[in-house]
């Protein structure tokens, strides 16, 4: 089994933009430049659409136990599994009467393709992930509106979609070496009915 390196939380932010950005280019957003990684509180960012990945948890339910054999002398330290959190926020720079309208669509649009791709498996990944024969899955996560607040410190909240995707594993770097094992020894002991009993 393939799992990904320490570049996977990467490769996971990549996996969606370029999800993103090939289903909303240049239709809902003209240029693929405007989707992309940061803060939604950034005022600095010229941004249509950002992805903010704002927590990574270790995924307790899919946590792997069994070491990976590595050739016939070493076993690698089983994986790490995370699920990886992100706010995404619609920034329109429309006249303010269509301004919110226009974040809806954008938010909309959002939904539709992380539904439609709820699981991302092979060419779809992107990086070290499409090297592996994992799943990676997203789903919309909830998240109360006093939590989401806190992300727009200095300036009104906007409208955001919360989803949590993985499992996410990143491969660990400690191996230990075993003894091969050459030849089972199997000893079969013949026993004899003497006629007693």
């Amino acid at each position: 089994m393939d799992i990904a390196g320490y570049t996977a939380i990467a490769d996971v932010g990549d996996t969606l933009l370029h999800l993103l950005r090939e289903h909303m280019v240049p239709d809902i957003i003209p240029q693929p430049e405007l989707i992309g990684l940061g803060s939604p509180a950034d005022d600095k960012n010229d941004m249509a659409l950002t992805l903010y990945l704002y927590l990574v948890k270790e995924s307790g339910e899919i946590r792997r136990n069994e070491m990976v054999p590595k050739g016939t002398t070493k076993m690698q330290f089983p994986p790490v599994s995370l699920d990886l959190y992100y706010l995404v926020t619609a920034h329109s720079k429309s006249e303010a009467h269509v301004r919110h309208l226009d974040e809806h669509r954008i938010l909309g649009k959002v939904i539709q393709i992380f539904y439609d791709n709820s699981i991302l498996r092979g060419p779809q990944l992107r990086g070290s992930l499409a090297e592996t024969n994992e799943e990676v899955r997203i789903v919309m996560n909830d998240l109360s509106l006093d939590v989401a607040i806190q992300f727009f410190p200095d300036m009104p909240y906007k409208l955001s979609l919360s989803y949590a995707v993985g499992p996410v594993y990143i491969d660990s770097t400690r191996i230990r070496t075993t003894r091969r094992v050459l030849e089972s020894e199997v000893r079969v002991e013949e026993l004899r009915y003497d006629g007693r009993g």
